[in-house]
This record gives structure tokens, C-alpha cells and sequence, in this order.
């Protein structure tokens, strides 16, 4: 069970208060600043009330009684007032100021620490994670973590005027202040009785924030199929369940915070009217003054200040704790991929691969029990030489890709370039010398050029003749804008086998050293993916743009093109040898080619009759 799902406890507050002190630790000076930009709004408030006191006391009273003032007092008192509201704006002005930008921080610094986090994991650990998870744990959760920020300075520096004011009070007069302090214990139990009615609430909003999102994201990551399958109702239906969850439990918040918050506003002003009761009896009997009784009245109305900001706290820290539970988990999280210090420079020559005794298999999400997907899988390839991995669907093709550019480490076994096991090549090494061209392409909302370079600083010549390697050239000189036409959002623009192109492009761009083709060519035409294919042969013969190719395919002419072919079956090799060799020594290989020969002659006749019945048609209405 997620830490997320079983957040009740009763100790949350003091680990909420564990998160706010790692928030103190990670900004010590942005933090004090604001909280003596509080301290100083705390003391000028305080201060109001002595001088609105003194004012009462020494100017208003006098006035009264001899029915005159003097244009000096009034200045005096009025210059008073007026210095105390401007230090008093200051210190509200610096707090707030200095808190948001102490949020805004460890928002931002926490959101790199998770956004790279992601980047350091290894893709088997994202395959146990939905997209949408990660996306909250990176905004919704982070801002839940620090939301007790921004009146954190604002609490601290409310209980300095606390101090100050019951201080101020207990000087004045002790009676009133005893009647006035009863206030307190109620409010304390009131609290407590808000946080426990608050807590699973709370936590169980912020659950639900994520499930919106991994919904959301699930729904436009599949609207192809939501839209070609008529899903949308079901679609909508699904979101509205978890919206509506999420909006029931927002009312829950609000209904709680309802009832608490005018409890906890209300409480001060009952001191206040018990406390103007029992001064006024002894303003009568000459115990306190008038000054006295209104600078008291009005320290205890300053008492919900306190309050009200203790609760803004207290209310955000049940939220704060579960998506510190849930960045946790991104952050705390293991399995990266550690990196050596080989090197895997050859001078731009064609790699050496070899594939020694290779197992592996997928970790589960529950109780880490995986499914085997390969088995001793071993074979190599000579510089320069094109691979063909065939084998029927589920027997391992795309997972062995993976690990030839390093996406994931085997369990067990070796793949070595130039000798060099890729857990020995220092970071960057592998990308540098192999690319990969998955089976589902993903093209930027960005122009050509934007998709093919992709932040790498090559002249246009260069792009055009990757474009030309991939026989992309035609189509993108159609374009009026050329490489800067804009292909839209994932390809949108373009044909499937088009997207293709320009992912090999992509590829053959950085001259790798080692291409994997991970069917990379299934949505071209066999005569386009032929003339493909003999071009990067051409490249591998012709000098050091060339490079070492293993391409997964399907196609027999395809695979007639590979010098040596690799036949998968259950996640091992079951035979290896030429197209020739294998077509007369394994039997599953060939009904499997054959297969794939007969469903391509079958869909062409189909095509072929649908045409002609086309054309008759037309001579027939001539």
C-alpha cells in the first residue's frame, strides 16, 4: 500500500512539523528574514495598542475633560500612529515578500530534485509508475509539500506577538488577564478536535488530485483510441467519477473548515466582551484606568490574529504530509544505473557487438516477482556487418533492443561495444556511439529541422543528408517551408511512415556507430524500406559515416538484406545463420517469415481486387 493511501495518523502534526524544519534547513536566511519582517509586524501591532493606550490616556480623556487641546499634542500623537503603521507595513510587506519567496524556491528546487530523479532512474523502474502519477508527484504534490509556507513566517512571528501581548496584558492588570486567558485552553482543545476531523479529509483530497491527473493524462495519451473506438462517453464518464470524488471531498474540506473557523474567530471576540465586562467593574472601583482598559480590549481582539494564523498552518500541514510521503517515494526511490569510466571512442569506425549469455525479465509492481522475457541470449556482430533480430510477437525483440543501447541492464550476462561492457562506459559513452529507432515513433511539435537535430548543432547539409539516408528528402523539399514546415503535435501532419522517416533521420544524424532498428520501418512501403535499408548498407561500406545495424524485422526481403539473421523464439535463440541457412534449417523461422510473405501477398491481392472493382465500376458508368 502507497504511504499515500494509509496517511491517518495521529502523529501527523509532528510530522508535518519535520517537513516545515526541512524547509527552514534548505532556505535558514530567507526564513529568518521573514520572520523578523514578522516579529517587527507582531511588535508594531503591539505597539498600536500601547499607543492607541497612551492616546486615550493622555490626549482624547484631557480633551474631554477640559474641553480644549493643544495643536502639539495632536501632532505628537498623530506622528506616533502614523511611524508605528509604516514600521508595520514594512514588517508586512517583508513577510510576505520573504515567505513566497522561500515557497517559490523549494517548489522550483524540489521539482528539479524530482524532474531529475526521473532522468537518473532506469526506464524498468518507470515501467512500474503510471505517466500520471509522475506528472503530480512533480506540480500537485510538490506545491501540496511547501503550501504551509507562505503563512508559516506569519505563524511564528504571531506567536512573538502572542508573548508580547499577554506579557503587555499580565502588566496591566492581572485580574482581566486570568478571566482572558480562559480563552486559550479552548481554543487549544478546539484544535485539536479540527486537526483529527481534518486530517483523513484532507489526505484523502490530495489522493484523489493524482487520480484526476492519471486519468486525465491517460485519456489524451490514448485519444486516438478513446476517438477511433467511440470511447469518449466512457472516457468522460471515467473522469467525472474521480472528479466528482475530487469535488465531494473538497466539500468535505470546506464543510470541516465551515464549521471549525468561525468557532476558532469567534472564541477571541468572547474574551474580548468578558474582558471589556469584568474592566469596566474595575474601571468603576478605580483599580485600572480607561487607558488601560481599551490598550487590554484591544491586545485581546490582536488574540485571533494568533489564532487564525496558527490554523492557516495547521490546515495545509495534513496535505503537506502526504505529498512529502509521495515526492518521497520519487526521491528515496532506487535502481539507477551506474556508470563507469571506459570510453567507446573509435574514431567514428563501425562498433563491435556482442551479446554474451543475456537474461532478463520485468519487474513486477507488487511483490518484485518478474517475468522472465530473455534467456542466455548470446550473439555478436562484426564492424560494419547488419543484424536481423526475427522472432514471432512476446518472444523478446524490443526488450533485447533496450539493452543494446543501455535503456536497461540485463540481470545477468553482458553487451559489450569494442569489447567494452556498456555498465563500464562512462555517462553519455552509449548514446554518443548507438542509436535506437523505436517501434512507436514520437515526433516534437516543432519544425523539421527542430525534430531531426534536436538540440544538436549540425548545418542543414547535414540534415538533408540524413533526410536523404532515410529517404525522407522528397517529401520534406515538397513542403513550402522545407525544414522549417512545422509537423505538429506527435506528427500530426504526416503519415505514419513519414513519422518514421524522420525518426531514422533523427537517428542517423548523430552518424552512430551502432543503429538499432526497432522495426523502425513497418509503416513504410517494402520498396522505400528496401531502398532504406541498402543505402545505410552503402553507408556501412563506403567510410566512417557507416555503421554496425541491427534491425528488428519482419519482411523477407527485409531480412534477405542482413548478413547474419538471429531468430528469438520464447526469449532465446533458437537458431542463427543467414536468411538462406535459417529458411532451411528451422522450421519455425520458416513458417514464421512465410507467414508474414503470405499476409502481405494476401493484403496486396485484396487491395489489387479492390482497385480493379473500383475501375470497372467507373468503365461501367462510361
Amino acid at each position: 500500500m502507497p504511504p499515500a493511501s494509509r496517511r491517518v495518523s495521529p502523529h501527523i502534526l509532528r510530522e508535518g512539523m519535520g517537513v516545515l524544519w526541512v524547509a527552514v534547513k534548505a532556505e535558514p536566511r530567507v526564513f529568518t528574514a521573514s520572520v523578523l519582517a514578522s516579529a517587527l509586524y507582531a511588535a508594531m501591532t503591539v505597539a498600536t495598542a500601547q499607543v492607541l493606550g497612551w492616546a486615550t490616556g493622555h490626549v482624547v480623556l484631557p480633551a474631554f475633560e477640559s474641553g480644549d487641546t493643544t495643536a502639539g499634542v495632536l501632532a505628537g500623537a498623530a506622528a506616533l500612529i502614523m511611524a508605528v503603521a509604516l514600521l508595520k507595513a514594512l514588517g508586512v510587506a517583508g513577510r510576505r515578500f520573504y515567505a513566497g519567496l522561500m515557497q517559490y524556491r523549494l517548489q522550483a528546487s524540489y521539482r528539479r530534485s524530482v524532474t531529475r530523479q526521473y532522468l537518473r532512474l532506469p526506464l524498468a523502474w518507470h515501467h512500474r509508475h503510471p505517466t500520471g502519477q509522475l506528472l503530480s508527484n512533480a506540480n500537485a504534490d510538490v506545491e501540496a509539500v511547501w503550501a504551509p509556507i507562505a503563512p508559516l513566517p506569519m505563524a511564528v512571528g504571531v506567536v512573538f506577538m502572542l508573548l508580547i501581548a499577554a506579557v503587555s496584558i499580565l502588566v496591566t492588570d492581572v485580574v482581566v488577564a486570568g478571566v482572558g486567558f480562559l480563552v486559550f485552553p479552548a481554543v487549544a482543545l478546539i484544535n485539536v478536535v479540527y486537526q483529527r476531523r481534518l486530517s483523513p479529509v484532507a489526505t484523502r483530497a490530495q489522493q484523489l488530485r493524482a487520480e484526476v491527473s492519471e486519468v486525465a493524462h491517460e485519456s489524451f495519451e490514448g485519444g486516438l483510441v478513446v476517438k477511433t473506438l467511440g470511447r469518449e462517453a466512457a472516457e468522460t464518464r471515467r473522469f467525472e467519477e474521480r472528479a466528482n470524488e475530487l469535488r465531494d471531498a473538497n466539500i468535505a474540506v470546506g464543510r470541516i473548515r465551515g464549521l471549525f473557523d468561525p468557532v476558532l474567530e469567534a472564541l477571541p471576540n468572547l474574551g474580548v466582551l468578558a474582558v471589556l465586562l469584568i474592566g469596566s467593574v474595575r474601571l468603576e472601583s478605580g483599580a485600572m484606568s480607561a487607558g488601560d482598559l481599551v490598550n487590554v480590549a484591544y491586545l485581546f481582539t490582536l488574540l485571533s490574529w494568533p489564532i487564525r494564523a496558527l490554523g492557516w498552518v495547521l490546515g495545509e500541514v495534513p496535505r503537506s504530509v502526504v505529498g512529502w510521503d509521495r515526492v518521497r517515494v520519487v526521491l528515496d526511490a532506487t535502481g539507477s544505473l551506474p556508470y563507469g569510466d571506459g570510453s567507446l571512442d573509435g574514431s567514428g569506425k563501425p562498433a563491435e557487438l556482442e551479446v554474451r549469455e543475456v537474461r532478463f525479465a520485468y519487474e513486477a509492481a507488487g511483490d518484485g516477482a518478474g517475468r522472465r522475457v530473455l534467456h542466455d541470449v548470446s550473439f555478436a556482430a562484426s564492424p560494419g556487418r547488419t543484424i536481423a533480430i526475427v522472432g514471432p510477437t512476446g518472444s523478446g525483440k524490443s526488450t533485447l533492443t533496450s539493452l543494446l543501447v543501455r535503456l536497461v541492464d540485463p540481470a545477468d550476462g553482458s553487451v559489450l561495444l569494442d569489447g567494452v561492457d556498456l555498465r563500464d562506459v562512462a555517462r553519455g559513452g552509449v548514446a554518443a556511439t548507438a542509436a535506437l529507432v523505436p517501434q512507436q515513433t514520437f515526433l516534437f511539435d516543432d519544425t523539421v529541422r527542430g525534430n531531426v537535430a534536436l538540440g544538436l548543432d549540425v548545418p542543414d547539409e547535414r540534415v538533408w543528408e540524413a533526410l536523404r539516408l532515410a529517404q525522407a528528402e522528397g517529401f520534406v523539399a515538397a513542403f513550402a517551408d522545407g525544414l522549417d514546415a512545422l509537423v505538429g503535435e506527435r506528427g500530426a501532419t504526416l503519415s505514419g511512415g513519414q513519422r518514421q522517416r524522420l525518426a531514422l533521420a533523427r537517428a542517423l544524424v548523430r552518424r552512430p556507430r551502432l543503429l538499432v532498428l526497432d522495426d523502425a520501418t513497418s509503416s513504410v512501403d517494402p520498396q522505400v524500406e528496401a531502398r532504406i535499408l541498402e543505402g545505410l548498407r552503402e553507408a556501412q561500406t563506403g567510410g566512417a559515416e557507416g555503421g554496425t545495424v541491427v534491425v528488428v524485422a519482419y519482411r523477407k526481403a527485409t531480412i534477405a538484406l542482413a548478413d547474419e539473421v538471429v531468430y528469438l523464439e520464447h526469449g532465446r535463440v533458437t537458431a542463427r545463420g543467414t536468411h538462406a541457412e535459417l529458411l532451411d534449417g528451422s522450421e519455425g523461422y520458416r513458417n514464421l517469415v512465410n507467414a508474414y510473405e503470405r499476409a502481405e501477398a494476401e493484403q496486396e491481392a485484396e487491395e489489387m481486387a479492390e482497385q480493379e472493382a473500383v475501375e470497372g465500376g467507373e468503365g461501367a458508368l462510361t
